[in-house]
């Protein structure tokens, strides 16, 4: 999620803690045109600012908009998917990383580093209304609905930053001891309570937890590779090659299938089967193509590209089987 020049220690950790993992923070594939994918485009939606880098993305699927994070510009997109169009751009988030949706409390949670803290985002009324200070280098967000907390990971800060959202304070932070860049939860005490060594991951960052079949979907952007983690045996059971810089991750649930997006701008796409993952389909989309969404209802995928001739756009494509 952070830009390609940050350099990250070789290392890693599971960490449940009220968190089913944190994965410290610490960028090919043999592939093919965009044709080779299984994806059809359907759109491309303009989008303000500079053709500078395009970072995270939050979809809140039943009000049909999608967040996204302008690092470069400093602000967040808010694209309204049914008028295909932006409804507004939120100010005042210098180098914004991740974003995630509290939706059942019309909340949109940015991770600020610029300031190092998380700005809290009025989805009604798209405006900033809180600023909580939140370690050094907030990147990845974690939201539990449940507790009313969100977790926020260190890039460089060796902790997690806790946010009560009741009364938007920051509570004692969890040293994990070492940089984390993105953040999975499940509720539980807020603490370590195991860590699970991934080695020969140089510079693993991008996480998804398949918590129905126990395993974890790592990137290590540094060695261009894919990790397969069964969480039961705690053991990696593939490395499997991706496009150079291998980074964010989404998975379609109802699909069973992985979409893995690189600095290099190759989309690599993977079917789940039997706790196993088949190479689908890998080609390169378009320069720095490193942040994919999925909206698990209608199979849609979204790619912020942050030049196409020289201004940034969303790029909608359909998935097929």
């Amino acid at each position: 999620m952070g830009p390609a020049a940050v350099q990250r220690p070789a290392k890693a950790a599971l960490v449940p803690a009220g968190l089913v993992a944190v994965l410290l923070a610490f960028l090919g594939a043999c592939s093919g045109p965009a044709s080779s994918l299984p994806l059809a485009q359907i759109q491309d939606i303009a989008l303000p600012g500079a053709a500078s880098r395009l970072d995270c993305q939050a979809l809140d699927a039943d009000a049909k908009r999608l967040y996204i994070a302008h690092l470069g510009d400093g602000t967040v997109h808010a694209v309204d998917l049914a008028s295909g169009a932006v409804a507004e751009t939120v100010q005042g988030t210098p180098s914004v990383h991740g974003v995630t949706l509290a939706a059942d409390r019309h909340l949109l949670l940015a991770a600020v580093s610029g300031t190092n803290e998380v700005a809290i985002i009025d989805t009604n009324t798209l405006t900033v209304t809180t600023r909580i200070q939140a370690g050094d280098t907030p990147d990845g967000i974690a939201y539990d609905p449940v507790h009313g907390k969100a977790y926020v990971s260190n890039e460089h800060g060796h902790a997690e930053t806790v946010i009560d959202l009741a009364t938007n304070t920051a509570k004692a932070s969890i040293e994990i001891g070492g940089d984390a860049g993105n953040s999975v939860y499940d509720p539980a005490t807020d603490a370590v309570t195991g860590r699970i060594p991934i080695p020969d991951c140089a510079s693993n960052h991008g996480l998804y937890v398949d918590g129905a079949n126990k395993l974890a979907f790592i990137t290590c952007e540094g060695s261009a590779k894919l990790l397969l983690l069964d969480l039961q045996t705690r053991q990696v059971s593939a490395r499997i090659d991706t496009g150079s810089g291998p980074d964010v991750l989404a998975f379609d649930q109802g699909f069973r299938r992985l979409y893995v997006a690189s600095e290099s701008g190759v989309v690599s796409v993977f079917d789940e089967q039997n706790r196993n993952l088949t190479l689908k389909a890998s080609g390169k989309l378009a320069d720095y193509a490193h942040t994919v969404a999925v909206d698990q209802a209608t199979h849609r995928v979204y790619f912020p590209l942050q030049d196409i001739d020289g201004h940034p756009v969303l790029r909608i494509m359909d998935a097929r089987q």
